[in-house]
């Protein structure tokens, strides 16, 4: 017995997810072990006796890749922004805190604004470095610088 792929990912990516989800605690590292899970199931042609086999089968695999991914390199030596925060040092508490607000925009934003006012790179260096037009860095650049005014006006005005 192989059911299809498609039919056991719709019959079971939640009861998968709720199970590697448990082990990592981590909804996107959940969703990995369950994709994985199911490449795994079609990449090995084993038969199986009954569908509560391959339930059971995939499970298992579910939860030893949760395992795999919660003693991966990755997972052992990250560091959370907080942590790396108290390793800096800023000549100013001014330049921690605009730093800390940088590192919390929108991932295409935060890149190119670090680049252009961290590394000190052009907008042409940059788009090349992203792989994008210039208009877009523009872009980017104007609306993070946008984003961080919004943030730091909110801080001024708790401030007060």
């Amino acid at each position: 017995m192989r059911p299809a792929l498609n039919e056991l990912v719709e019959k079971y990516k939640n009861n998968l997810y709720a199970v590697a989800f448990n082990v990592c605690k981590n909804p996107d590292d959940a969703e990995d072990a369950v994709q994985d899970t199911f490449v795994s199931y079609f990449s090995n042609r084993k038969e199986f006796e009954t569908e509560e086999h391959v339930k059971a089968w995939l499970i298992r695999v579910a939860i030893n890749k949760a395992k795999n991914i919660n003693n991966s390199f990755w997972r052992r030596n990250k560091v959370t922004l907080d942590e790396t925060m108290e390793t800096l040092a800023f000549e100013t508490e001014e330049s921690k805190d605009l730093f800390e607000t940088v590192m919390k925009l929108p991932e295409k934003y935060r890149i190119a604004i670090h680049l252009f006012y961290f590394e000190d790179y052009t907008v042409k260096e940059i788009s090349e470095i992203l792989k994008t037009s210039e208009s877009n860095v523009k872009v980017r650049l104007s609306r993070g610088r946008n984003l961080l005014k919004e943030t730091l006006k909110e801080g001024w005005e708790d401030d007060e």
